[in-house]
C-alpha cells in the first residue's frame, strides 16, 4: 500500500470536497428553508443518493458482513425489509409530511397534537443523537478506517489509542464542515457523488471476491459458494440467530419502518423535495438499491466465510480481510476514500439534523419567538459546533465495548418505538388527544427502559426476545393512545390542511413501482427460503 494508498485516499477525498463546493459555491442560505431543506429543491437522484449514504456506513460495511459471515444471507432482512419500508414511506407518509410543510417530525407533532408534545419529541431526537448516534459514527468510522489504510504501517504510530484519537477529530472536523457551512444541499451533492464511489468499490469487492473463490467467473462462483455452504444460503432465520424469522413482522419490521419514515436524519432530504413526485422518485430509486445492497452487504461475508473461516477470523474481521486480501494497492486508497464519505454522510446528516432541530424547535420557540432568519442559522451552526465537538470527545471513550452494533441497535429501540407509535396513531386517527401522544411517549420509554436495565425485567425480556419485546409495547402503546382517545377525545377532529409549499401531485410511476419493489421483496424471501431451519 504505502505511498499510492495514501495519495489515491487524498486525491479523491479532496475530488469531493472540489466538486461539492463547485456545485453549490452560489447557493445562497439566507433563510432557514434554504439553509435545513435545500430550498426545497432536491430532485430525485439527490435525494436517493443522500438517502442511501446517510444509511450506509461502517456500522453495515463491516458489521452486517460480519453477520452474515456468522448467520449468512438470513441478515439481509435489515436491507431487503427496508425497501417495503421505503414503499410505505412514498406512498403512505411522505405526501402527509409534505403537505404539512414541515422541517423537522416535531412540527408534526405540534400540529397535529401540541407544542408540549413537539417539545418532549424535539429533546428526545436531539438526546439520541447526542448520546448515541454521533460518538458510535465516530468510533465505528475511525476504527474502520484506520484498519483499511493500514495507519500504524503509514503513520508510525503504534498507539491504538492515539489513532483513534486522531482519526475520530479528523472525520468529525471534515464532517462538521459540510454540514455546518454548507448546509443540507451540500450534504446531498458530497452524498450523491461518494454514493457512486461507494457502490463502485463495493461491487468491485464482491466482484474480486468471488474470483478468488472460483476463477472460473462470477456465476460458477457463486454457484460454489451455495454447493459449499447451503446452510447459509437460507433468507429464513432459524430461533438462535441474530434475525429470526418471525421478527420480520414484528420488531424488525417496526425498526425499519420508524427508520425510514420516521428518523428526522433519514427524512429531512426528502421534506427537501421539489415536489411530491420528485420526493417519491428518489425514494423508490433508494429502495431499488437497497434490494440489490446485499451484493455489497451481505455476499463478502459469505465469501470471506468460504475463503477464511478455517483461520477461526472473528466476524467483525472478515469484511476487512477480504478487501487486504482482493481489492489491488493503488484501489485501497480510493475505497477508503469512498468509506470516509459514507462516514462523513452519516455523521454531516444527523449533525445538520441536530442542528435543525435545535433551532427550529428550541431556540425559536422556547427561547427567542422573534429570531429572525439569520439568527436561525447562526443558532444552528453554533449549536452544530457543540454537538460535534463533544461527539468528537465522547467517541474514544467507546473502545472496549463487547459489541458497538448491538449496542447501537439496542439503543435506538428506546425511542424508535414510542416515535413510532405516537406518528402512526396522529396520521391514522383525527380525535386522539394531545395527552395520549405525551403518554404514549413517556410510557413507551419508561417500559423500554425498564425492559433493558432493570435485572428482573430484563430477565423476561430476554425470554420473550428483544424484537418481540418492542413489537408489545408498540401494540401497547398504539392501544393506550386509542382507549385515551376514546374517553377523552379532541373537541374538534384534526384536519390536515395543505401547507402550500410544494406541489403535491404524485408521481406516475409511484403505485407501480412500490407494488413491483414489494412482490420483489416477498419472491427474494420465497426463492432463498427454507423453512425447515425453523423446527430445529
Amino acid at each position: 500500500m504505502g505511498f499510492l494508498t495514501l495519495f489515491s485516499f487524498v486525491f479523491f477525498t479532496g475530488l469531493v470536497g472540489l466538486i461539492t463546493w463547485m456545485v453549490t459555491r452560489h447557493d445562497h442560505y439566507d433563510t432557514s428553508e434554504r439553509y435545513f431543506l435545500a430550498g426545497r429543491t432536491l430532485t430525485g437522484g439527490y435525494i436517493a443518493g443522500s438517502l442511501l449514504l446517510t444509511n450506509l456506513s461502517t456500522e453495515q460495511m463491516v458489521g452486517l458482513n460480519g453477520a452474515a459471515f456468522k448467520d449468512g444471507l438470513s441478515v439481509m432482512a435489515w436491507e431487503v425489509v427496508a425497501a417495503f419500508s421505503l414503499v410505505v414511506m412514498g406512498l403512505f407518509f411522505l405526501p402527509r409530511y409534505l403537505r404539512s410543510g414541515i422541517t423537522t417530525v416535531p412540527q408534526f407533532f405540534e400540529e397535529r397534537f401540541d407544542s408540549g408534545t413537539r417539545a418532549i419529541t424535539t429533546f428526545l431526537f436531539i438526546s439520541a443523537y447526542m448520546i448515541v448516534c454521533l460518538p458510535i459514527i465516530l468510533y465505528t468510522g475511525a476504527t474502520g478506517l484506520a484498519g483499511i489504510l493500514d495507519l500504524k504501517a503509514l503513520t508510525g504510530i503504534q498507539s491504538d489509542t492515539a489513532i483513534l484519537w486522531c482519526m475520530v477529530w479528523l472525520i468529525g472536523i471534515i464532517g462538521s464542515i459540510y454540514a455546518i457551512f454548507g448546509g443540507l444541499r451540500a450534504v446531498a451533492v458530497s452524498d450523491t457523488i461518494n454514493g457512486f464511489g461507494l457502490l463502485t468499490g463495493g461491487v468491485l469487492i464482491t466482484v474480486l471476491g468471488l474470483w478468488a473463490v472460483n476463477g472460473e467467473g462470477i456465476l460458477p462462483a457463486l454457484q460454489t459458494l451455495r454447493e459449499a455452504h447451503p446452510e447459509k444460503y437460507n433468507s429464513v432465520g432459524g430461533p438462535e440467530q441474530s434475525v429470526p424469522f418471525f421478527t420480520l413482522s414484528t420488531g424488525v419490521l417496526i425498526i425499519n419502518l420508524f427508520y425510514w419514515t420516521t428518523n428526522q436524519q433519514i427524512i429531512q432530504r426528502t421534506l427537501g423535495a421539489s415536489s411530491l413526485a420528485e420526493g417519491q422518485r428518489g425514494v423508490f430509486i433508494a429502495g431499488f438499491f437497497k434490494v440489490l445492497a446485499p451484493i455489497i452487504l451481505v455476499l463478502p461475508g459469505l465469501i470471506a466465510f468460504h475463503l477464511y473461516n478455517a483461520e477461526g477470523l472473528a466476524p467483525d474481521h472478515a469484511y476487512g480481510r477480504l478487501v487486504q486480501a482482493v481489492l489491488p494497492a493503488p484501489l485501497a486508497g480510493f475505497f477508503a476514500a469512498v468509506m470516509v464519505g459514507a462516514i462523513l454522510s452519516s455523521f454531516n446528516s444527523v449533525l445538520n439534523s441536530t442542528a435543525t432541530l435545535y433551532s427550529l424547535g428550541i431556540y425559536q420557540p422556547m427561547m427567542h419567538p422573534e429570531a429572525t432568519e439569520a439568527e436561525l442559522i447562526r443558532s444552528g451552526k453554533r449549536f452544530g459546533w457543540v454537538i460535534a465537538i463533544l461527539s468528537m470527545m465522547v467517541a474514544p471513550l467507546l473502545a472496549g465495548q463487547e459489541s458497538i452494533f448491538a449496542y447501537l441497535q439496542k439503543m435506538n429501540g428506546i425511542y424508535f418505538i414510542p416515535l413510532f407509535a405516537v406518528v402512526l396513531v396522529g396520521l391514522l386517527t383525527k380525535r386522539v388527544p394531545a395527552v395520549a401522544a405525551k403518554t404514549g411517549l413517556l410510557l413507551g420509554l419508561t417500559v423500554i427502559l425498564c425492559g433493558y436495565f432493570v435485572p428482573y425485567c430484563a430477565a423476561v425480556v430476554s425470554q420473550i426476545g428483544g424484537f418481540h419485546f418492542l413489537a408489545l409495547v408498540f401494540l401497547g402503546l398504539i392501544a393506550v393512545m386509542l382507549g385515551i382517545g376514546a374517553i377523552y377525545p379532541r373537541q374538534e377532529a384534526w384536519v390536515h390542511k395543505d401547507a402550500g409549499e410544494v406541489d403535491l401531485t404524485p408521481w406516475k410511476y409511484a403505485w407501480p413501482a412500490g407494488i413491483g419493489l414489494t412482490l420483489t421483496v416477498v419472491s427474494i424471501y420465497i426463492y432463498f427460503g427454507d423453512l425447515s431451519v425453523l423446527s430445529k
